[in-house]
């Protein structure tokens, strides 16, 4: 390998330099104080761990974008995390195993095997919260007023929300005794909203369950559209009818609480529609070719490790947040550069400057003041009248 080779990063892969990771580490400290100020913990989850409990409930997706390596101690496979998510989740159901209602949170690195798309990065820093132990749609409306506030934390302009239930489109399938292979190919078409695929795998039904599945890639848009679901899935099961009554159960809160947001429904919309199971979610923003959040319900993970619980949360990548935002974080203040000397009372002011909260930096031996300069120093130390004291850096 050339030595130039030496330093590349594989794709996906990026370094943050300075200011950038000081602006992101500024932002991971107030979105989490926000979280806290909102009742949800804070966790810290391995970065690797065995493959069996990583990708519990997480579905064919995760799986693929896990990059998975063998535990020379025991000889198991171990994959590096993609999703906290599923971490945490274990957290709630074995570790802490509360009888109630559960708030958690959570800021890290992921690694993807591979990109959600060609442009995204394949680390980003996940930062999520998620709610266990209620499975009422009040949970739901937490869980998303939090985001949206996390969202104006981060000053992100032109949000818009996006909202849909995998419920609705669960029950009709199961109405249709759909096999799992003719499911997940009216899944694909309805994702692609690809009418005559529709039409041609729902021919054979019911006429009135595959005029209803047909609807579900028409029913998109603004409010009205959950006004005029009630009306196409007026013959739906009555699962159907308690999943379009959470959602609009969920709607309705949120418009009250942000008036100014948009809110966009698709019930064709089935994101994560094998490891969801209700309401899903995602956030918007113009120019920006995939969702900047997400989330939704995901009930039962837990059973894998002794517990079902009902749960619902969301994620997002704060690199994503610092780069759309335009969060009012504290300028760094300049430096006060301190001489390559060892006077202990030289030490003494140093010590007290820096407890202080000022950035004190002190010479090593042959640097000069162009070293001081490009440290981000404003001002320098000085020996005068027998009391080193902060003056002016010299140019």
């Amino acid at each position: 390998m050339a030595t130039v080779d030496r330093w590349l990063l594989p794709d996906g892969i990026e370094e943050v330099l300075p200011p950038e990771a000081a602006r992101i580490e500024v932002a991971r400290r107030q979105v989490l104080d926000l979280f806290q100020r909102w009742g949800y913990e804070f966790v810290v989850t391995p970065h690797i761990e065995y493959l069996e409990s990583l990708l519990t409930g997480a579905g064919q997706d995760l799986d693929l974008r896990t990059f998975k390596v063998v535990d020379p101690l025991s000889g198991r496979q171990m994959g590096f995390r993609a999703d906290i998510t599923p971490q945490v989740a274990r957290i709630d159901a074995h570790t802490l195993r509360r009888e109630g209602p559960s708030r958690l949170c959570y800021a890290g690195s992921v690694l993807h095997a591979q990109p959600r798309a060609l442009t995204t990065s394949r680390s980003p820093i996940q930062l999520g919260a998620e709610l266990y132990g209620d499975a009422s749609p009040a949970s739901d409306v937490e869980v998303i007023s939090l985001l949206v506030n996390t969202l104006e934390l981060a000053a992100v302009p032109d949000v818009h929300m996006d909202l849909g239930h995998v419920g609705i489109y669960r029950g009709l399938a199961r109405a249709a005794k759909l096999s799992g292979a003719v499911e997940q190919q009216l899944f694909d078409a309805l994702q692609r909203k690809a009418m005559d695929e529709i039409a041609a795998l729902t021919e054979g039904l019911p006429a009135q369950l595959s005029k209803m599945l047909r609807s579900l890639a028409e029913l998109c848009g603004g409010r009205e559209v959950l006004d005029l679901a009630q009306a196409c899935l007026v013959e739906a099961p009555d699962d159907v009818h308690a999943a379009l009554d959470e959602l609009l159960a969920i709607a309705d809160a949120l418009s009250l609480r942000y008036p100014e947001l948009p809110l966009y429904f698709d019930l064709g919309e089935l994101r994560g529609y094998h490891y969801h199971t209700g309401v899903v979610f995602a956030a918007f923003v113009p120019g920006e070719g995939s969702a900047i959040a997400q989330g939704g319900r995901y009930d039962d993970i837990g059973a894998d490790f002794g517990r079902a619980r009902p749960a619902t949360g969301f994620s997002t990548d704060l690199k994503t947040l610092v780069t759309l935002g335009q969060m009012q974080l504290d300028e760094v203040e300049p430096g006060i550069w301190a001489p390559d000397n060892h006077d202990v009372y030289l030490w003494q002011a140093v010590q007290k400057l820096r407890q202080q909260g000022a950035r004190v930096i002190q010479a090593l031996p042959e640097q000069t003041m162009a070293d001081a300069l490009e440290a981000g120093c404003g001002s320098q130390l000085q020996l005068l009248d027998g009391r080193w004291q902060v003056v002016p850096l010299a140019s």
